[in-house]
C-alpha cells in the first residue's frame, strides 16, 4: 500500500502547485542573479521554497524537507544580509531547485523520493558557512539520486478543476508540522525506493529530458551514468490537468441553458407540424428557432474552445533558467527576453510545442550567439539577446525566436549538406538563398564538425520540423550573416477545429488544410512544362510541380483536371491539380479507428452527412510524381 494512502488528493494538490511555485521560484532566480541586491525578489523566492517545504513535511516527504531546509536557510541569509551572492552559491542554489524538482517525479507515482546527494548538501552547507564567498574556488557539482520517474505535472487536478488551494492550507496547518520534520543536523533521511540511473544535479526544468553538464567543474561519482542528450518527451510527462477560468465556465453553462430552451420550442414547433396544425407563422418561427439555435450552437463552440486555451506564457517561463545554464556551461552571456506570455494556445498545442522550442532556444545559444570577446570585436555588446514572442495574428499564433548572433552563412550550409552526403552538388547548386536555409531541417545536417553533448548530432532541427508540421503549423527562417537570425512559427489556434479547403477528384470530396493553400488558378493543359521530366507550371515567375491528386491517390482519373489548388508546406510549394472545389469549411477531424489510409489524416461529415476523408498532404507527397507525359496523354483526361 502506498504511503500516501488516504491523501492522494493532497498529494496531486501539492505536486501541481509546487511545480508552479518551483517554476516561479527558477525564473526569478535567473533575475536575481542579474539583480543581486533586490530584496523584493530574494522575499519572493524564500516564501515560494518555504511554500514547497512547508507541503512536503505536511506529507512527511523527508528528503524533500531536508534538502528545502537547507536551501531554505541560504535564502533567508541571503535576504537578511548575512551572505553575499555570487556566481557560486547561485550555481548550489540552481543544482538544489534542479534536484527538488526531479524528486516530484517519484511522488507522482506514489512513491517517496530518495535522498538528495551528500555532495550537494555538504555544499549547501559550505555556502551556509560562507565558505563559497569566492568565485575562485571551485566546489565539486553534485549529482542529483533522485530519479525521474515522471514529470511532476502528470499528476491530475482535483475534480472540480478549480484553482488548488493548497497554500492558503498550508499556511493553517503546515508551520508546525514543518518544523517538526525539519532536520537539526545535516544527516540525510535513508531512500525509501532504489535510485534508477543518476543524472547531474544542473538539469534545468525546461530540457523535459535533454540533461546539460554542469557549469562548473564537477567531480562525478564514478557510479554515475551517462547523461542522455535529445530524449523526447513521452507522452506520460505531458500534463493531463488544466485550469480553466471560472467565467469561461459559466458561458458554456449559460449557453447550455439557452440551447436547451431553443430545442424546446423545435420540438414544439415540430409537433404542430406533424399534427397539421402550422401556418405561415409556424413556419416563420422554426426559421427564426433554427437561426438561432445555429447561432447559439456557433457561440458554444467557440466558448468550449476557449476552455482549452491556456496562456503560453505557462511554457515560456521554463526557458530563462534553459538559457542562463546553457549560456554558463559554453562561458557565453545571453539573455532571453520573452514578450506575449499572455497570448493563448491550444493546450494540447503546448505541451506538443515544448520539444520544438527547447531546441530552437538551445541552438539560439550554442549556434546563434558568439563567444563575448567575439562579439566585442565584431562591435557588438559582451552580451547576446535572444528574443522569444508571440502574438495572434488574424486566426493563427505566430512564434518568434530572434537572436543577435553571427547569422547563418547559405555558402556555408550548402557546402555542409555536400560533404554530409545530404544533397548532390548539381541540386546544392541550383538553390537560392532562402532555400538553403532550409537545409538545416534536413535529418543528419549539423554546421558542428564535432559531437558535443549540446549539439552536434543532426536532429535537433528535424525533430522541430517534424513535430511542427504535426501541428498543421509552418516554420519560416530569416538570417543575415553577422546580424542574426529569425525563425518564425506559424500555427492554428487550435487542432479540434480545422479550417479546411474541400476539394473533388474522382467524384469524391477531400479535404485539405487551408493553412497550406495559397490560392486556387484554372489549369491549362497547354500551359504545362516539363522541367528535370516533371510536369510545371509558372505562376508569376515562380516555377511550381504539378501534381495530381487524383494520382497521389493511386486512382484512376475519371475527368480532366480543371483547377489547381497551390499549396505552401514547410518543405516545399506545389501546384495539387483537381476536378472541382466545393469551397471552405471548418470541420473536426475524427481518426479512422484501427486503419491509417496513406496520406489520410482522419476524416469529417459534410453538411449532407456525407463522409469526407481529411488528408495528410505530406504523406502523400511521398508518392511518385506522375510525368509529363502522362498528363498531355488522351488517356489520363478520359471523355
Amino acid at each position: 500500500m502506498s504511503e500516501f494512502s488516504g491523501m492522494e488528493e493532497l498529494l496531486q494538490d501539492f505536486i501541481l502547485e509546487s511545480c508552479d511555485l518551483l517554476s516561479d521560484v527558477d525564473n526569478k532566480l535567473v533575475e536575481l542573479e542579474k539583480q543581486p541586491n533586490n530584496t523584493a525578489l530574494l522575499n519572493d523566492i524564500f516564501r515560494g521554497f518555504h511554500t514547497i517545504k512547508g507541503g512536503a513535511g505536511f506529507l512527511n516527504v523527508k528528503a524533500m524537507v531536508t534538502l528545502c531546509h537547507r536551501t531554505e536557510n541560504l535564502f533567508d541569509k541571503l535576504r537578511n544580509g548575512e551572505l553575499t551572492l555570487n556566481s557560486r552559491v547561485m550555481d548550489v542554489i540552481m543544482d538544489a531547485t534542479g534536484v527538488v524538482r526531479d524528486m516530484f517525479g517519484p511522488l507522482s507515482q506514489r512513491q517517496q523520493p530518495v535522498s538528495a546527494d551528500p555532495a550537494l548538501l555538504a555544499a549547501l552547507d559550505e555556502a551556509l558557512a560562507g565558505s563559497a564567498a569566492s568565485d575562485a574556488a571551485p566546489a565539486a557539482a553534485p549529482v542529483a539520486t533522485a530519479p525521474v520517474v515522471a514529470a511532476a505535472t502528470t499528476a491530475p487536478a482535483t475534480a472540480s478543476g478549480a484553482e488548488p488551494n493548497w497554500a492558503t492550507l498550508m499556511q493553517v496547518i503546515v508551520p508546525a508540522a514543518a518544523v517538526a520534520a525539519a532536520p537539526a543536523s545535516t544527516a540525510t533521511p535513508v531512500a525509501t525506493q532504489p535510485a534508477l540511473a543518476p543524472i547531474p544535479a544542473q538539469v534545468p526544468a525546461a530540457v523535459s529530458g535533454e540533461v546539460l553538464p554542469a557549469a562548473a567543474p564537477a567531480k562525478t561519482p564514478a557510479k554515475a551514468a551517462p547523461a542522455k542528450t535529445n530524449a523526447p518527451v513521452s507522452s506520460s510527462q505531458q500534463e493531463n490537468t488544466i485550469r480553466i477560468d471560472t467565467n469561461r465556465l459559466d458561458m458554456v453553462l449559460n449557453l447550455s441553458g439557452e440551447i436547451g430552451l431553443t430545442k424546446n420550442r423545435l420540438t414544439t414547433l415540430r409537433t404542430e407540424i406533424l399534427q397539421g396544425h402550422s401556418d405561415p407563422n409556424t413556419l416563420r418561427s422554426l426559421d427564426e428557432a433554427v437561426s438561432q439555435l445555429d447561432l447559439l450552437v456557433s457561440d458554444l463552440q467557440n466558448a468550449v474552445m476557449k476552455t482549452r486555451m491556456q496562456p503560453i506564457g505557462r511554457l515560456f517561463q521554463k526557458y530563462p533558467r534553459l538559457a542562463r545554464d546553457l549560456a554558463r556551461q559554453l562561458n557565453k552571456e545571453v539573455e532571453l527576453i520573452i514578450v506575449g506570455e499572455e497570448t493563448e494556445l491550444d493546450k494540447t498545442m503546448i505541451e506538443d510545442l515544448n520539444d520544438p522550442l527547447v531546441h530552437l532556444v538551445r541552438n539560439a545559444v550554442d549556434h546563434g550567439i558568439e563567444l563575448p570577446e567575439e562579439r566585442i570585436a565584431a562591435g557588438k555588446p559582451a552580451k547576446a539577446e535572444v528574443h522569444l514572442t508571440a502574438e495572434q495574428v488574424g486566426d493563427h499564433i505566430l512564434i518568434e525566436i530572434q537572436d543577435d548572433g553571427k547569422g547563418m552563412n547559405a555558402d556555408v550550409l550548402r557546402r555542409k549538406a555536400i560533404e554530409k552526403g545530404l544533397i548532390d552538388v548539381e541540386t546544392a547548386n541550383a538553390l537560392d538563398e532562402k532555400q538553403c536555409l532550409q537545409l538545416i531541417f534536413l535529418p543528419g545536417f549539423s554546421t558542428k564538425d564535432q559531437i558535443s553533448s549540446v549539439s552536434g548530432r543532426g536532429v535537433g532541427m528535424d525533430v522541430v520540423r517534424t513535430n511542427i508540421q504535426k501541428l498543421n503549423g509552418r516554420i519560416d527562417i530569416t538570417s543575415v550573416p553577422g546580424e542574426g537570425t529569425r525563425i518564425s512559427i506559424s500555427l492554428p489556434l487550435t487542432l479540434a477545429i480545422l479550417p479546411v479547403l474541400v476539394v473533388r477528384a474522382c467524384n469524391q470530396a477531400f479535404a485539405v488544410p487551408l493553412a497550406m493553400v495559397r490560392e486556387i488558378i484554372p489549369i491549362d493543359p497547354n500551359v504545362i512544362q516539363e522541367v528535370s521530366n516533371k510536369p510545371t507550371i509558372v505562376v508569376r515567375d515562380e516555377i511550381l510541380p504539378l501534381k495530381s491528386l487524383s494520382h497521389l491517390l493511386g486512382w484512376e482519373p475519371t475527368d480532366k483536371p480543371a483547377f489547381g489548388v497551390l499549396m505552401q508546406s514547410a518543405a516545399h510549394s506545389f501546384i495539387l491539380a483537381i476536378d472541382s472545389f466545393v469551397g471552405r469549411d471548418d470541420v473536426v477531424i475524427k481518426p479512422l479507428q484501427n486503419i491509417r489510409p496513406k496520406g489520410v489524416a482522419g476524416a469529417t461529415l459534410s453538411g449532407d452527412g456525407s463522409v469526407v476523408l481529411v488528408l495528410d498532404m505530406e504523406d502523400l507527397m511521398n508518392n511518385k510524381d506522375v510525368t509529363p507525359a502522362a498528363l498531355r496523354t488522351p488517356e489520363y483526361y478520359p471523355g
